[in-house]
C-alpha cells in the first residue's frame, strides 16, 4: 500500500516547531532546528530515543545504562554515561533534558512525536468509525497507519524496542480495520483502497478473521463474488489444519450469503 497520510504527516509534524520522528529516518526539530545530526553518536541517538518513547516519566540513571550496556554494564556505568548525557543535553538544552539522578524529556505543549500523534489519530478513526463517522475515519485512519507501517527505531534491537515495535504493529493492523471498513462504507472510488487494506491484513495476520471478512465484503462489491468465496475457502481450509476450528459467526453468514447470490 502507498501512504496516503504521509503528506498530512509531514505537515503536522512540521506545523509544530518541535518535532520528532521515530519510526522510519529518526528526524529531530527543535524550535524549528535540525538537530538529529548532532546527537551523540549511536548510542546518544539510542539513549535520545528511549526518553522521547518515555517522556510521560523520569527515567533513571540506572535504567539508561541497561538501555545503553543491555548485555554487560562497564564496571563504572555512572562514569562512562555522564558524558553521553551531557553531550545529548548540550544539544538538546537544559529546558528539555531536565534532571540529574532522573532524566526526563520535556517538550513544549505544542510538540508533536509521530508515535504519539498515531495513537491519538487511531484513537480518533476507531471512535468515528464506532458513531457511524466513516468520511471523519478517512484521514485519522491513514495517518495512523502511515507512521506504523514504518520501523521503529530502525537499525538498533533491543527488547524495549521490540516491545514498541509490537504494539505499533498491533496498532497499524487496527488501522489496516479502520481503513478497510471507511472504505467498505463509503464505496464507490474507496474500495480499491479496502482490498488493499484487507489483503494487507490477511497477509500480515492471516488467523485475524476481520482480515478475511473485508476482503470477502470488497470483493463482493467489485462483483468478485467467486474471489470472495475463494478468499473464505482459503481460510476455513488454515483454521481446520493449523487449529481445527471453523472459521467464526461473522465470516461464515457472509460466506452463506454470497452462496444465495
Amino acid at each position: 500500500m502507498r501512504h496516503p497520510g504521509c503528506g498530512y504527516l509531514v505537515k503536522r509534524l512540521a506545523a509544530s516547531k518541535t518535532s520528532i520522528q521515530l519510526c522510519g529516518p529518526l528526524v529531530v526539530e527543535l524550535n524549528g532546528e535540525r538537530v538529529e545530526e548532532r546527537l551523540p553518536g549511536r548510542q546518544g541517538r539510542l539513549l535520545f530515543g528511549y526518553l522521547a518513547g518515555h517522556r510521560e516519566r523520569s527515567v533513571r540513571r540506572g535504567e539508561l545504562a541497561e538501555v545503553i550496556w543491555p548485555e554487560k554494564r562497564p564496571a563504572d556505568s555512572e562514569g562512562a554515561l555522564s558524558p553521553l548525557i551531557s553531550k545529548l543535553r548540550r544539544t538538546l538544552g537544559e529546558e528539555i533534558l531536565q534532571g540529574r539522578s532522573e532524566l526526563r524529556l520535556t517538550l513544549p505543549p505544542s510538540a508533536r512525536i509521530d508515535i504519539e500523534l498515531a495513537g491519538a489519530r487511531l484513537h480518533d478513526a476507531e471512535s468515528a468509525i464506532a458513531q457511524g463517522r466513516y468520511v471523519d475515519a478517512w484521514l485519522p485512519a491513514r495517518v495512523a497507519w502511515s507512521v506504523c507501517d514504518r520501523d521503529f527505531m530502525a537499525g538498533y534491537d533491543a527488547d524495549w524496542i521490540e516491545e514498541k515495535r509490537r504494539s505499533l504493529e498491533d496498532q497499524r493492523l487496527r488501522a489496516l480495520e479502520c481503513i478497510a471498513q471507511v472504505g467498505l462504507r463509503l464505496g464507490s472510488a474507496e474500495l480499491p483502497a479496502a482490498t488493499r487494506a484487507a489483503r494487507s491484513l490477511v497477509d500480515a495476520a492471516p488467523y485475524r478473521e476481520s482480515g478475511h471478512l473485508y476482503l470477502m465484503e470488497a470483493l463482493a462489491a467489485e462483483s468478485n463474488v467467486a474471489e470472495a468465496l475463494r478468499v473464505y475457502e482459503r481460510l476455513r481450509c488454515l483454521l481446520r489444519d493449523e487449529l481445527g476450528i471453523a472459521p467464526g459467526d461473522q465470516v461464515a453468514a457472509l460466506h452463506k450469503r454470497l452462496l444465495e447470490r
